[in-house]
């Protein structure tokens, strides 16, 4: 009996803003039972405002800056889309998203920010809006590294003189003198004076700047931007290596496209932060604008609001009463000084110093630790009494999904001894990749099946990586997709959401199977207490099907993938891994791998892919199966981002433990040979003389290849150098 509460309706936010973050960190605290919660953002991470100048500067790292979605995500019990939105089908309810099918939605909101990117000629080839933040932040240090090593003129121009424009000019001139770098700096600002200050701290600033040696232009039109200069109209040119926009603060176009209620590009609310007339979406932060209330763009009002959308947005999926909000008239500004000095106004009062720096970052910081401090993830306790060895197995680690969840390669070589051995039409069986079929026309057929246990909440993605991952058994028999079946188990939920989720799942499975070259024949469908995917495949190859039993004395070893899956997923169940090394991993799995095993296929004497067993265990598979020994260099095995330092913490996927014991190796200690992948890469042995070959063929088809080792004439032993 399935006894969690079914989910019945779809909650989407689209932006990672801040008052989104807050929003699912208090709803990780207090979920509301019934409703599935979905992120959609174009990164795994979104930053926060109020340190960018910091940042920029060099007084906070790029960790220090960003707000980890994937962590958030999880806690929440939420499932993060790493896409873009680019409409919002109101009749519908959809959004339309850049890169893949469209979400549906009960309720919804945005929270996507605004956006520097300016209307004047040449700007989009040859300069950057100030925001997106992360944007602007990665071509900055790319800019200062250059700048750095004398690759570039430390020439910058800030297009724009209110406080965001004048921070920034001073951050980045600040960064340059303390890199070493001669800086020069200048603003440009239409209006007669820098703006959106008053006149003490206007003062303030411009002695400021002035020390740091930064050029203020006023009563200037900017008419052009060309590489590396700023073109003035009546002025001579402003020489400009970068060149940051910062004049204002400008709606997303894709937002000025849709039917949204909207006022210059952004969508207008009412007091209860609701999109004027439609119950079901909501809008907040800088893409928003209240008609009764107007006020700055600020990132402190977003943080405000954000418990009344929490409130609320619950409110609008369970029938409860909405809240209203209205926003202070006066609040605190502290603008940054390019060092560790800043100015604090409120009520036309102003106070500088280093004191105010240590105010802001103590301000800062908090915010930031309010949600990198999240609750670990505590197994529920059993009480009563147990079966023998059943606490045990309740105090070893959680299950983990994916190839974390599967059985050891000792149990199941004991449990296929009882199988019968092949006869007729089957060449072989039960012990290799996937079965081999003679066929009575010619050639021979291919089949496998593989399923995966949920490790994210992402149906679309998790169908994506299944796919790949069942396919990997074809491709590394050197064999063409023919046709697949699906077995999906979806968690209880109502009709309508069913069909969400099994049209997100199908589309995929289609797109995944057809650009492999095979079709999607069926398949079966049920509820559980969980996502499960997995797939049925065959497929043909003319010739008989690479094994791994064909390795010969002097193949090299090449791998197309890294290990350490096992490790970041386990991390990331915990609530532990950097969201950047989870989407950089995930990424990596859900791409296929026809290209690779077609160049591989053609010269290998024996291929498999890396899945549950491990590195070390289908290492030894093709040593046992081919009477030879490997030796692994440990430095040419290519690991996942972020999988070493976990590994040394000692997180690691449930089946390791199972892995390492299963799997003899000599010589130097490493847990992630032992560590199960899911949708790993393929590992062929290939004649020593083909080799450069191999990888350069691989170069041409935009993959890469690793050699990690070599074989001798042996009894089956793995030895790592």
């Amino acid at each position: 009996m399935i006894t969690t509460v079914p989910y019945t309706r779809d909650l989407v936010l689209v932006g990672g803003g801040h008052a989104h973050a807050l929003v699912l960190k208090a709803w990780g605290m207090d979920p509301l039972k019934g409703a599935r919660l979905t992120v959609i953002n174009p990164g795994p991470t979104a930053p926060y405002t109020g340190m960018l100048p910091g940042h920029v500067a060099g007084h906070y790292g790029r960790d220090d800056l960003e707000i980890d979605l994937v962590r958030l995500c999880r806690h929440a019990g939420a499932r993060l889309i790493l896409d873009k939105a680019v409409d919002v089908d109101q009749s519908r309810r959809e959004i339309v998203l850049e890169g893949r099918g469209p979400i549906a939605y009960d309720v919804a909101s945005i929270d996507v920010g605004i956006t520097a990117q300016m209307d004047i000629k040449g700007f989009a080839a040859h300069a950057i809006g100030a925001k997106p933040l992360d944007t602007y932040a990665a071509r900055w240090r790319r800019f200062l590294t250059s700048a750095k090593a004398g690759d570039v003129a430390p020439y910058v121009a800030v297009i724009g003189g209110g406080v965001a424009g004048c921070e920034l000019a001073m951050a980045m001139a600040f960064a340059l003198q303390a890199a070493g770098v001669q800086p020069n700096v200048t603003v440009i600002e239409a209006g007669p004076e820098i703006s959106g200050v008053g006149h003490r701290v206007r003062q303030q600033i411009l002695r400021a700047m002035a020390g740091l040696g930064v050029r203020v232009l006023t009563d200037v039109r900017v008419s052009e931007i060309r590489a590396g200069e700023v073109v003035l109209a009546g002025q001579a040119p402003v020489a400009a290596a970068l060149c940051v926009g910062a004049a204002g603060a400008f709606a997303h176009k894709w937002i000025a496209q849709t039917e949204l209620p909207q006022e210059n590009g952004f969508i207008t609310v009412g007091a209860d932060l609701g999109v004027i007339g439609d119950e079901a979406l909501f809008a907040v932060g800088d893409c928003a604008v209240m008609p009764h209330a107007p006020r700055p763009k600020a990132g402190v009002f977003a943080v405000r609001a954000a418990p009344v959308l929490h409130h609320n947005l619950r409110a609008a999926l369970s029938g409860g009463r909405r809240k209203t909000w209205t926003p202070q008239k006066n609040y605190l500004k502290l603008i940054s000084l390019g060092g560790k000095s800043a100015i604090a106004e409120k009520f036309g009062m102003a106070l500088h110093g280093p004191f105010m720096w240590r105010w802001k970052d103590q301000i800062d910081r908090k915010f930031m630790d309010s949600l990198e401090d999240l609750p670990e993830m505590a197994a529920p306790q059993v009480t009563g009494a147990l079966a023998s060895g059943a606490k045990d197995l309740l105090a070893a680690k959680p299950l983990c999904g994916g190839c974390g969840a599967k059985v050891g390669r000792g149990v199941l070589s004991g449990a296929l001894e009882g199988i019968a051995k092949p006869t007729g039409d089957v060449v072989t069986g039960a012990g290799d990749d996937a079965a081999v079929l003679r066929l009575k026309a010619g050639g021979f057929q291919v089949m496998s099946t593989d399923h995966l246990r949920g490790f994210i909440e992402d149906p679309a993605l998790m169908t994506r990586i299944a796919a790949v991952h069942a396919l990997g058994d074809v491709w590394a028999m050197g064999a063409q997709p023919q046709v697949a079946l699906a077995s999906i188990v979806v968690p209880q939920m109502s009709g309508p959401l069913q069909a969400r989720t099994l049209t997100e799942i199908s589309r995929v499975a289609n797109e995944v199977i057809g650009a492999a070259g095979g079709q999607l024949v069926g398949g079966h469908t049920t509820m559980g207490a969980e996502l499960s995917i997995g797939f049925t495949v065959t497929g043909t190859r003319e010739e008989m099907p690479l094994t791994v039993a064909g390795a010969q004395n002097g193949d090299v070893l090449i791998l197309t993938r890294p290990i350490g899956s096992g490790v970041i997923l386990a991390a990331d169940m915990a609530g532990q891994a950097d969201g950047r090394d989870v989407a950089a991993a995930l990424a990596i799995m859900a791409q296929p791998q026809g290209r690779e095993a077609q160049v591989l296929g053609r010269v290998a004497t024996a291929m498999t892919d890396v899945t549950g067993f491990g590195l070390a265990g289908h290492v030894l598979a093709i040593c046992e199966a081919s009477n030879l020994d490997a030796v692994l260099s440990l430095k040419d095995i290519p690991v996942y981002s972020g999988a070493r330092p976990l590994a040394e913490q000692g997180i690691s996927s449930s089946l390791m433990a199972v892995n390492r014991a299963d799997a003899v190796v000599e010589g130097v200690e490493d847990a992630l040979l032992f560590d199960p992948q899911t949708a790993g890469g393929m590992l062929a042995s290939v004649p020593a003389g083909q080799v450069d070959g191999v990888l350069d063929a691989l170069s041409v088809q935009g993959c890469v290849g690793h050699v990690i080792g070599r074989l001798s004439t042996g009894t089956g032993r793995l030895r790592v150098s």
